[in-house]
C-alpha cells in the first residue's frame, strides 16, 4: 500500500512526461509498477534512513522534464580536467548531445539509444530491485549506448561529463548502457557538474555488461549542487574470468542515494568497489551496494570510507550473496568513518548472506573521531593544528582515491578533496 504522496509524486512525473514511444514495451513494465507500487517511503527496509520521496515533495515544485541546457565548447571546455586526452560523451540535462560530444575514433561504437539494438538493454538493472530504475525506465529521453567489441584495447580513457541544471522542470532521467565484449578493457570516467543551485532531481540508471575476460575500470566523482536531490542506479552482469572495479566519491548534494550492484555470474569474476564521502554541511549521502556471488571461484573487494563534518550524515548499507554454488568465493567488505562533528551521523550496516561451506568472507565496519595522539605526534613535529589535522584526514581518504585507476583523473578528484580537507601538504 503506497501514500498519497507517494502516489501525488509518482503521478506528477509520470504525466509530465507524456507517452514517449520507443521502447515501448520497457516503458510500459516501469510504469506499471510504478503505479502499482510507488516511490518509497521511510518505513520501507532499504529507505528507513532517506527520505527520498519527502524530500522531493518539500523541494521539487515541477515535475516536468528539464529543457536544455544551451551548452557551448567554451563552457564544456572549462568543465575538462587538467591533462585530459581521451574520448569525451556530453549529457545536456539527461540527454546525449552528440554534437559536442568528442571522438577520436578509437575501435569501439557509440550510437544514441533510439539507434541501438541490444537484447541486454533494460534487462541489467532489474526495476523490481528499486521503484527509480521503474521510473527512469518509463522517462528517459535520449540516452547513449557504447559498445566495445572482442578482444580491443581501448587505451584512452572515455569520460562522460553530466551537465545538469533546474531549467523549466526539474527531472532529469539519463540512461547509460555499455557492452564490453570478450578479452577487451576500456576505461571510464565521470563527473556531473551544476550549472545553478537551484533544486533538481537527477534520476540515472546504468547498466554494464562486461563479458568474459573483459575488464573494466569506472571511476566517478559526485559534486553537485548544494540543493540537487540525486538517485543512481549502477548495475553490472560480470561474466567469467571477467573483472569491474568501481570507484566513487561524493562530496557535495542535498540527497544522494547510490545504489550499485555487482552480479558475479560464472567463476573466475572479480568486482572491486571502493568509496569515499566527504560531506559537509547537511549534505545525505547514502550508499546501498550488493555484490552476488553465483559461482565458484570469485572474488570480491569493498572499501568505502566517509569523513562527515558539520551537519552531514552517510549511510552505508553493503550486501554480499554467497549463493550454494559459489564455493572457494573471496569476498572482503570494510566500512570506515570519521565524525567531525557530534552534529554528523553515519549509519553503516554491512551484512553477509552465505549459503556456502568453502568461503573465505569478512565485513566490519568502523566509526570514530580523529586520532589524538596522532595529532600532537604530527603538532610536536612542526604542523599546525589544522595542517596536522588535514594530513590525517587525507591519509585516511587516500587509500581509496589511490584505487582511481586514471592518472589525471585522480589528481583532478586529489585536488577537490584537498580544497574540501583545508589542508597542505
Amino acid at each position: 500500500m503506497t501514500t498519497l504522496i507517494n502516489n501525488k509524486i509518482a503521478d506528477q512525473i509520470l504525466a509530465k512526461h507524456g507517452t514517449l514511444e520507443n521502447f515501448r514495451e520497457l516503458r510500459d513494465k516501469g510504469v506499471d509498477i510504478i503505479q502499482t507500487e510507488g516511490l518509497p517511503v521511510l518505513k520501507e527496509e532499504e529507505y528507513k534512513f532517506t527520505a527520498i520521496t519527502k524530500k522531493l515533495e518539500q523541494s521539487i515544485k515541477n515535475f516536468g522534464p528539464a529543457r536544455p541546457v544551451g551548452l557551448n565548447k567554451e563552457l564544456l571546455n572549462k568543465h575538462l580536467f587538467e591533462g585530459f586526452d581521451g574520448d569525451l560523451i556530453v549529457f545536456d540535462n539527461g540527454n546525449f548531445s552528440q554534437e559536442l560530444s568528442k571522438l577520436s575514433g578509437q575501435d569501439y561504437s557509440l550510437v544514441s539509444l533510439d539507434q541501438a539494438q541490444s537484447e541486454n538493454f533494460g534487462k541489467i538493472a532489474k526495476m523490481e530491485k528499486d521503484p527509480f530504475t521503474a521510473l527512469n525506465s518509463a522517462t528517459f529521453g535520449n540516452g547513449v549506448s557504447i559498445h566495445v567489441g572482442k578482444n580491443k584495447q581501448i587505451s584512452k580513457p572515455i569520460f562522460i561529463l553530466f551537465f545538469n541544471k533546474a531549467n523549466d522542470g526539474e527531472v532529469i532521467s539519463t540512461r547509460v548502457f555499455i557492452q564490453v565484449e570478450d578479452n577487451s578493457e576500456v576505461t571510464f570516467l565521470e563527473n556531473t557538474v551544476s550549472l545553478d543551485d537551484a533544486p533538481y532531481f537527477a534520476n540515472a540508471v546504468t547498466e554494464i555488461k562486461v563479458a568474459q575476460n573483459a575488464h573494466v575500470h569506472y571511476s566517478r566523482l559526485q559534486d553537485e549542487s548544494r540543493k540537487a536531490i540525486v538517485v543512481n542506479n549502477f548495475e553490472t552482469d560480470i561474466h567469467r574470468d571477467a573483472t569491474f572495479t568501481s570507484s566513487l566519491v561524493s562530496l557535495s548534494g542535498d540527497m544522494v542515494r547510490n545504489n550499485l550492484s555487482l552480479n558475479l555470474l560464472d567463476s573466475g569474476c572479480e568486482g572491486n568497489m571502493y568509496g569515499l564521502y566527504l560531506l559537509n554541511g547537511k549534505t545525505h549521502v547514502d550508499n546501498h551496494t550488493n555484490v552476488d556471488h553465483t559461482k565458484p571461484h570469485s572474488e570480491s573487494n569493498e572499501l568505502y570510507k566517509g569523513i562527515l563534518a558539520d551537519h552531514s550524515r552517510g549511510v552505508f548499507n553493503g550486501k554480499i550473496f554467497v549463493r550454494q554454488d559459489a564455493q572457494k568465493t573471496n569476498a572482503f567488505q570494510q566500512n570506515n568513518n570519521i565524525l567531525l562533528s557530534e552534529d554528523a551521523t553515519v549509519n553503516t550496516k554491512p551484512q553477509l548472506e552465505i549459503w556456502a561451506d568453502d568461503v573465505k568472507c569478512s565485513h566490519g565496519c568502523t566509526t570514530g573521531q580523529l586520532d589524538e595522539e596522532a595529532l600532537f605526534y604530527l603538532q610536536a613535529r612542526g604542523l599546525g593544528k589544522e595542517q596536522a589535522r588535514a594530513l590525517l584526514l587525507y591519509a585516511f581518504a587516500g587509500e581509496v582515491l589511490e584505487k582511481i585507476s586514471n592518472e589525471q583523473f585522480r589528481n583532478f578528484v586529489t585536488e577537490k578533496v584537498e580544497e574540501r580537507l583545508g589542508g597542505s601538504y
